[in-house]
C-alpha cells in the first residue's frame, strides 16, 4: 500500500482529527464528508476503533503501511518502556517530523518535501530520506543554498513556539532533538494502546 497523497481535509473529517495540526479542517465542517456526514458518527466495533486509531497515526505522519508496521516491530524490540509509547517516540524521531517540529515547515507534508528535495542537512551533510531516524544531539539544518526559500522563512516567522524536546536557532536555521519526548508531550488525541492491540490481534 503506497503513501496517501490525496486531499487530507476529507480524511481529517472522516477520522475526526486534524492531520495538518492546524485544526482548520474540523473548525469549518466538524462532521464526516459525504451526503450523510452531518448526521451522527456510526458506532464502531472494537476492531473498527483499533483500525481507526492506527489509521489516524499513520496519516498524521504520512507513512505507507509497510513503513509504519516495520517501525512498530522495531519499537517492540526496545526493552525499556511501553511498546506503544516507544513506537510514538520513533515516529517523532523521523527526520521529516523533526524538521516540522523545529518549525522549518508548517506541515509534515511540507517537511517531507523539503527533505526529499535535498534542502535539509544532518550534522552538516545533506540527507534526503524522510524516514531517517534522528538521534538526540544531531544538528538539523538548512543547506546554505536553501536558506532564502520563502516557505522556510514563512514557517519560521509564523511559528508560535516549539515543543520542549527540541532546541532551535532561528538565525542559523538549525536545531536538534535535545532529548526524547515524554508521552504527554506527544499527540494527545491518539490512544496508542489501540494501535498495539490492532497489530497484536
Amino acid at each position: 500500500m503506497s503513501r496517501y497523497t490525496g486531499p487530507t481535509w476529507k480524511v481529517s473529517r472522516r477520522l475526526g482529527i486534524s492531520l495538518s495540526g492546524t485544526g482548520k479542517e474540523l473548525n469549518r465542517r466538524p462532521y464526516p464528508p459525504g451526503q450523510h456526514g452531518p448526521g451522527r458518527r456510526a458506532k464502531l466495533s472494537e476492531y473498527g476503533l483499533q483500525l481507526q486509531e492506527k489509521q489516524k497515526l499513520r496519516y498524521i505522519y504520512g507513512m505507507n503501511e509497510k513503513q509504519f508496521h516495520s517501525l512498530f516491530l522495531k519499537a517492540g524490540k526496545i526493552r525499556e518502556g511501553k511498546h506503544g509509547v516507544n513506537f510514538m517516540i520513533l515516529l517523532e524521531q523521523r527526520l521529516d517530523n523533526v524538521v516540522y517540529r523545529l518549525g522549518l515547515a508548517s506541515t509534515r507534508r511540507q517537511a517531507r518535501q523539503l527533505v526529499n528535495h535535498g534542502h535539509i542537512t544532518v550534522d552538516g551533510k545533506r540527507v534526503d530520506i524522510p524516514s531517517y531516524q534522528v538521534e538526540v544531539g544531531q544538528v538539523i539544518g538548512v543547506r546554505e543554498k536553501s536558506k532564502d526559500l520563502q516557505i522556510i522563512k514563512d514557517s519560521v516567522e509564523g511559528l508560535y513556539g516549539h515543543v520542549p524536546y527540541v532546541e532551535f536557532d532561528a538565525d542559523k536555521l538549525e536545531g536538534s532533538l535535545s532529548r526524547l519526548p515524554e508521552r504527554d508531550e506527544m499527540i494527545a488525541e491518539i490512544d496508542e494502546s489501540l494501535v498495539v492491540e490492532f497489530y497484536n490481534r
